[in-house]
């Protein structure tokens, strides 16, 4: 069709659209949207989908296409003969509905609760719930690589939940219910944050009870670069790890009350245990098996890295999102 034939036809095509009820306008646009949907999204899965050079099953450097499947160039190993996607071995690998995942991406972008996504997207509240953790399985790690400058780094705590648990190893409790112990017990998980002036924030689950230097080696020695100064509480595991680990360290007295020393001070990282316990009251409860993924989650909104649903399934198939643009 020449340009304008093609002009004829839009014409005409308009024509008729101005025609339709309010009602057949909303019954053409679910039905056009979805499909434009579906193309943006295996659009993004093609480009940023895993390397198909490689056999994901057997790692051999030989392949070749091998035919299209819903919508996805298909390969074929040259060594173990089996056949994959761009989404083999990933966590989005069985999940259906394509046309549905950028919309879904959305509500993550909204913090929208498990029902209410499912209610907007229209799916089961329980793809849902799946959907969720298998996008952030790889989100979360879209992080940055290093922190530098002057670094905060301290704690907080939530009470340890085995929320959607068959087989719990201690009694139920009720509507979420409360420590027996006061004070920083093994009945808290442990959320490390580190946090840099420049906004920039790695968070890990150190597990249950206070931090020990161990994990502080474990967890912040990575990411942190070698000029850094790092500004804690006054705790031993602190000394412990920065003595260790020959990095520059000032702590404030926080039991003492004094909450800062000129630029000494953990307001920023503190103000951020702030944000996400207010924004994860939203879903009345988190289990902690999901913390990293709820971490991950708060990140990429924090730091503005997934502004549009486009970027979200970038960082969900692994790449980083500065990086991909």
């Amino acid at each position: 069709m020449n340009d304008g034939g093609f002009m004829q036809f839009l014409s005409h095509v308009k024509g008729q659209l101005e025609r339709l009820t309010s009602a057949q306008l909303a019954t053409l646009q679910a039905a056009i949207v979805p499909a434009s949907m579906l193309s943006v999204c295996l659009h993004l899965i093609e480009q940023y989908g895993h390397d198909c050079r490689t056999c994901p099953h057997c790692a051999h450097p030989r392949t070749y296409r091998h035919g299209f499947a819903y919508g996805l160039q298909r390969y074929r190993c040259c060594a173990c003969r089996r056949t994959f996607n761009k989404l083999t071995n990933t966590p989005m690998a069985s999940l259906r509905l394509r046309g549905k995942w950028l919309p879904f991406l959305q509500c993550l972008l909204d913090s929208l609760p498990v029902r209410a996504a499912a209610k907007q997207v229209g799916i089961h509240r329980n793809t849902s719930f799946r959907w969720r953790h298998r996008f952030l399985q790889d989100g979360k790690h879209d992080r940055p690589a290093k922190l530098q400058g002057i670094v905060e780094a301290d704690e907080t705590y939530l009470l340890e939940s085995q929320k959607g648990s068959r087989h719990l190893t201690r009694p139920a409790r009720h509507r979420g219910g409360r420590a027996k112990r006061r004070g920083v017990s093994h009945e808290l998980d442990c959320l490390l944050v580190a946090r840099d002036r420049g906004g920039h924030t790695r968070d890990f689950v150190c597990g249950r009870g206070p931090a020990t230097a161990t994990q502080l080696r474990e967890h912040l020695q990575p990411v942190l670069s070698r000029d850094v100064m790092l500004i804690s509480d006054s705790a031993a595991a602190y000394r412990a790890f920065a003595e260790a680990a020959g990095i520059l360290h000032e702590t404030v007295n926080l039991r003492a009350g004094i909450r800062a020393r000129g630029t000494i001070h953990l307001q920023n990282v503190n103000a951020y245990h702030g944000r996400f316990h207010g924004w994860l009251a939203r879903f009345n409860g988190v289990a902690s098996r999901y913390l990293s993924n709820y971490l991950g989650w708060r990140h990429g909104l924090e730091a503005r890295r997934w502004r549009t649903p486009a970027r979200c399934l970038i960082a969900a198939l692994g790449h980083n999102t500065v990086e991909s643009g």
